[in-house]
């Protein structure tokens, strides 16, 4: 269980892509004051846990209802998972917020920080994972969800320590390890597919 605990919450960290989402934050809230930021940022992870959870728990339904096989959907969020993780070594530069514009559920909940590989990934671990094992996956992700947490609601400081080139080094480091990610996905996939 403790194997379990510590897989389940390095992938959930990585998945979240917490670096990238912290550059976004950064860079979509500069014009705004630490007040500002800071509530965007507890909206944003708010929004996280209650999406997350929902993917997390209601996974069988969802697959049930549109008559998708596991396997077929390790497949796909593979594919998603690895075009996000390449998305994370390009160079982005998003336009900043206004002190009116609530951006914390759209775009930084969904889909920068939540994507749709990592909609995908969720959905099959909440399908594979079931009985106990679901409750240490879930107290797993909900302290990745705050690690994340307390990394943008530190960004500022963050920023200062590591610099732009820091980050952006970090960013590119995520997006390897999401590649890997997705390779293992989609291999799990194609391994169990028809049987």
């Amino acid at each position: 269980m403790v194997n379990l605990f510590i897989n389940t919450l390095i992938k959930m960290f990585f998945l979240l892509t917490p670096f990238f989402v912290m550059s976004m934050v950064l860079s979509m809230t500069r014009t705004l004051s630490a007040q500002a930021r800071r509530t965007i940022v507890i909206r944003t992870i708010l929004a996280i846990l209650v999406i997350a959870f929902i993917l997390f728990y209601f996974g069988n339904i969802i697959f049930k209802l549109l008559g998708i096989t596991l396997q077929s959907f390790q497949i796909g969020a593979g594919a998603l998972l690895f075009l996000s993780a390449v998305s994370l070594v390009q160079t982005h530069q998003p336009p900043a917020a206004s002190e009116a514009e609530d951006i914390s559920v759209v775009p930084l909940a969904i889909p920068l920080t939540i994507g749709p590989g990592t909609i995908g990934t969720l959905l099959v671990m909440g399908t594979e994972i079931s009985g106990t094992a679901k409750i240490v996956a879930s107290s797993a992700l909900f302290c990745a969800i705050m690690l994340v947490g307390f990394i943008l609601l530190g960004a500022s400081q963050l920023e200062k320590i590591l610099g732009s080139k820091g980050i952006s080094v970090l960013t590119k480091l995520t997006g390897l390890v999401l590649s890997a990610l997705a390779a293992q996905i989609v291999f799990t996939g194609i391994n169990t597919f028809g049987r």
